[in-house]
């Protein structure tokens, strides 16, 4: 399937840029608290190691932003600064060195307050997300629209028309809610209204299970349509989960390349541990997540052999053993307990040929 992005004006954030040609963006949260600088630059090499492309930090008061200096100088991704209520926090934080901006206009305080933000990002060239959600709806809205994506839209268009005003331009922005039909919609209206960079998420979506699920599709379906240029999948769990999940969201639309590890369900007819193997599999192949390769782990001969033959590299479950493959070739016949151990090997002496 082909996606025709939806054509949106480039920012730029920090080392990397969104919206315009580029590949869409893959972004969470920290949930350590920012002042445990060791806590959080921890989480956030994590967070790097498995993909993870920008983030976003909570900066609650004014300790929280006089440490991202010190959180910057040891990380490598963009830096966000998540700013409610307080236009000094989002100023100090710029003075700090922060890469990007997400406030709430509906909480920030008066335009004024709002106008003085702009100019010092203006100074700093710093791009700002007009962040806004069923929460944070003005009264206004919420007493014209109730609940609904054109007051999610108009309340997002609201605060954009103050940077426009300003003549600031390096914007991007997110209408979420927790709702999944509603988000979509509030995205689709939305995309056809302007042409900044759009961040798209279903926000509240819940544990991993439930999250995983609603992010899926409200994500999935807006990608599909060429909706978004950067995601981030909440979920109340750890943030490494998040853009996991994130990535194999983008990698199921074929919008962004790298380790595909399929396997079949488990059935009667399965005679090896398919769950534990593949588990296994995804652990030893982690170091691989880059590499544009597909890997097939199936359970029996029904589709087994099949399947196998199609991927780059595969194995083929038998009763207590498994046929290992290479590009389509039987490579050779092993017992189940070796079966992980034959396969890395496998790849690792070959996936540099491919």
């Amino acid at each position: 399937m082909y996606i025709k992005r939806q054509k949106t004006r480039c920012i730029t954030l920090g080392n990397t840029h969104i919206g315009g040609r580029y590949p869409i963006l893959v972004q969470s949260m920290t949930n350590t608290k920012t002042v445990d600088t060791s806590a959080t630059v921890q989480q956030i090499k994590q967070l790097e190691e498995v993909g993870c492309q920008a983030v976003r930090i909570a900066v609650p008061d004014m300790e929280s932003a006089k440490v991202i200096s010190e959180i910057k100088k040891q990380i490598s991704i963009p830096l966000i600064a998540d700013i409610h209520f307080d236009f000094k926090l989002a100023i100090e934080s710029i003075d700090q060195g922060v890469d990007g901006l997400r406030i709430n206009p509906g909480n920030i305080g008066s335009k004024v307050k709002i106008r003085r933000v702009i100019a010092k990002a203006k100074d700093y060239n710093i791009p700002i997300r007009v962040g806004v959600n069923c929460g944070s709806l003005s009264k206004e809205h919420y007493n014209k629209y109730g609940i609904t994506p054109i007051a999610l839209v108009e309340s997002a268009l609201e605060h954009v028309a103050i940077l426009e005003a300003e003549n600031f331009y390096e914007i991007k922005i997110s209408v979420k809610g927790s709702s999944v039909p509603l988000t979509i919609d509030a995205y689709r209206l939305l995309s056809k209204k302007v042409s900044y960079p759009l961040h798209i998420g279903v926000t509240e979506a819940g544990t991993w299970r439930r999250g995983t699920v609603f992010s899926s599709i409200g994500i999935g379906l807006l990608l599909a349509e060429g909706i978004g240029d950067t995601i981030r999948v909440s979920l109340t769990d750890s943030p490494i989960q998040e853009v996991l999940v994130g990535i194999d969201i983008l990698k199921s639309l074929g919008l962004r390349k790298g380790l595909e590890i399929v396997s079949c369900p488990t059935c009667g007819r399965s005679e090896i541990d398919l769950v534990s193997l593949t588990k296994a599999v995804e652990e030893q192949l982690i170091d691989y997540k880059d590499k544009d390769i597909i890997v097939a782990i199936m359970g029996c001969v029904v589709n087994g052999p099949g399947e196998a033959r199609a991927a780059d590299f595969g194995i083929a479950g038998g009763k207590n053993k498994g046929l290992l493959f290479c590009k389509g070739e039987v490579i050779k016949s092993v017992a189940e307990d070796k079966l992980v151990e034959e396969l890395i090997a496998i790849i690792k002496n070959n996936v540099q040929l491919l």
